[in-house]
């Protein structure tokens, strides 16, 4: 037997696992990592990825507005924001002609402390900052009609200023191909309904993980961000962390090319290659704040069932301290209790939240999902999960019962980040 320790909310879990069973653990590449940030940053920002540097576009009393990430994307914020904001000032910009608005898309709004744990004490004592709440239709302006009918509208605090700065960093998204870039307007910064109607399109069989071109989504939001664009000056700031949460590379410049660089680089850090499917995967979110709820631990799941046979077991540690993050989703469930019914119903008339019901349910076709978490166990229940218990060892029972006692194991530390790439 080997001892493991994998992340596990704000702590970590230990288990064991028979190590002759164990096919590969899963986890991202070694690159060289960034020791000096702040060089890396005025160096990211001087070279862009197309279009002029920072230096070339500010002039003295213009004004910009930051788009930051929220608590369910790990950012590392507070590390280039006073970077950021200090050579704003460098170039004329004083504090009172910037702001920072948060990209929530439709997750809950964020508490003063959490705004300044995310941009760090110094700049959120200077600038102003801003939750983008998709519920209030009134702080929205509308930018033009996409060629897929969605109407775009975006954060008014986006919206009349000189430059805007988009921010964050990139990893796999499930359905819309590519986090980062775009993202960070459009659903970040954009109205409830903009937002359900753009991920309508994630019902579409083009869209998916690792799909930009040709996905209905990312098309949809690329164009989205088009319209708004128009007479804007748009800055792209993005960095690629490994799963220690440490810069590995930062991109920056035009928001379309500095971004398809950038998931170049995504793809050769968090994709992995197996040589078969296990019939068990044990996979952890990476900890918090990537298994705070359901509904951001979902990514996950999707991440493991690339990696486990039709008919297996994925064992996920998730500790979901927030439970599932949605009134909806749980709604959903309660209400409707299959992935055909779900489906269905969605197809019919698409809900955010009841989008995420669809998400988890559609990958319990291929595989059980046994929880490890302190999510309720009815709930767990209630949302198809095969079953709900405290330690890997139970999850290993469960395993053992349906499969027997000769299995193969694939073990996903970083399994938020890592995509297995079956050969």
């Amino acid at each position: 037997m080997k001892k493991y320790t994998y992340a596990y909310g704000r702590g970590t879990m230990d288990f064991e696992v028979e190590e002759s069973k164990v096919l590969k653990e899963i986890r991202t590449k070694e690159f060289p990592v960034i020791k000096d940030i702040k060089s890396a940053v005025l160096d990211a920002i001087n070279h862009p990825s197309g279009g002029k540097s920072l230096a070339k576009k500010i002039k003295p009393g213009d004004t910009v507005a930051f788009i930051c990430n929220d608590p369910t994307r790990v950012a590392n914020s507070f590390d280039f924001m006073p970077i950021l904001v200090n050579e704003m000032n460098r170039l004329g910009v004083k504090d009172e002609d910037m702001k920072i608005v948060f990209a929530l898309g439709t997750h809950r709004l964020m508490t003063e402390e959490e705004m300044k744990e995310s941009v760090g004490a110094e700049v959120a004592g200077r600038l102003k900052m801003i939750n983008s709440n998709a519920k209030i239709k009134e702080d929205f302006e509308f930018q033009g009609t996409t060629s897929r009918g969605t109407d775009v509208w975006i954060h008014k605090e986006i919206c009349h200023v000189d430059h805007v700065i988009l921010t964050g960093t990139i990893v796999h998204h499930y359905f819309s191909g590519y986090g980062g870039g775009r993202k960070a307007i459009m659903p970040g910064c954009a109205l409830w309904e903009t937002v359900r109607h753009n991920h309508s399109f994630m019902l579409d069989p083009r869209s998916g993980l690792g799909k930009a071109e040709g996905n209905p989504v990312y098309d949809d939001q690329m164009e989205s961000v088009a319209l708004f664009a128009k007479g804007r000056d748009l800055f792209l700031f993005n960095a690629i962390l490994n799963a220690k949460h440490e810069f590995l590379k930062i991109f920056a410049g035009d928001y379309i090319a500095a971004h398809k660089e950038a998931c170049k680089f995504v793809d050769e850090v968090y994709g992995v290659p197996i040589n078969k499917e296990a019939d068990v995967v044990i996979v952890s979110c990476g900890g918090y704040p990537k298994d705070i709820n359901v509904y951001q631990m979902q990514k996950t799941m999707d991440n493991a069932q690339l990696a486990v046979r039709k008919g297996g077991v994925v064992i996920l540690l998730a500790e979901c301290e927030e439970g599932s993050g949605s009134a909806i989703l749980e709604e959903t469930f309660k209400r409707l209790g299959s992935a055909e019914a779900i489906e269905t119903e969605l197809r019919k008339n698409f809900e955010i939240g009841a989008n995420k019901a669809w998400a988890v349910s559609r990958l319990m076709v291929k595989a059980d999902y046994v929880l490890v978490s302190g999510l309720d166990k009815a709930m767990a229940k209630q949302f198809l999960f095969a079953d709900c218990v405290d330690t890997v060892a139970k999850a290993l029972e469960y395993a053992e019962k349906k499969l027997g006692k000769d299995y193969s194991v694939i073990l996903m530390p970083e399994g938020s980040l890592t995509v297995p790439l079956l050969k």
